[in-house]
């Protein structure tokens, strides 16, 4: 008896709610019918506006200025390099390349030449009597060759310490 008793409840009250959705669906037929038909129409994206930004002074390339009384040195290719720093008694030299300033603490060799390099940045600097070249070790590339002072073009050797010693031992 009580599960007859629930059958009738649920389908009265089922009743109820398909009446209930039945008016809905008829209050929404009659308010769009009465509304003129119109086209429905894409609206189109508005065109993306270009925002001119400021640089950010973090994504800027730093720009080094060429030290004060720095030699230019002039290479192949067009390049070039300054160089603050006297090389026949210095431990240290200022390498000036591409807006940054390097510098390049002095290392000993055996073959005479003169070594400055920094294994922080990466950057040789290697002179011998008639160049210097000057390299990157991090990816192994020669950045500039056959680099010469104005006195080197003139023919005079670079100033360099092995030079030094040379002359004096003589």
């Amino acid at each position: 008896m009580k599960k007859l008793m629930i059958a009738a409840m649920i389908g009265a009250l089922s009743t109820t709610m398909l009446t209930v959705a039945t008016d809905a669906t008829a209050a929404d037929t009659a308010t769009t019918t009465k509304k003129p038909a119109t086209k429905a129409v894409a609206k189109r994206p508005e065109p993306r506006r270009l925002i001119k930004r400021k640089p950010s002074p973090a994504k800027e390339a730093k720009v080094d200025p060429i030290p004060e009384g720095a030699e230019k040195w002039a290479c192949k290719d067009g390049l070039a390099f300054e160089m603050k720093g006297d090389m026949k008694r210095d431990q240290i030299v200022t390498v000036h390349w591409a807006n940054k300033n390097y510098n390049l603490p002095r290392e000993a060799t055996t073959t005479g030449a003169d070594r400055f390099h920094d294994a922080a940045s990466g950057m040789d600097l290697v002179v011998i009597p008639t160049k210097a070249m000057l390299f990157q070790d991090k990816d192994s590339s020669r950045l500039a060759d056959e680099c010469k002072t104005v006195a080197m073009e003139e023919g005079a050797p670079a100033a360099t310490q092995s030079n030094a010693i040379n002359k004096t031992g003589n």
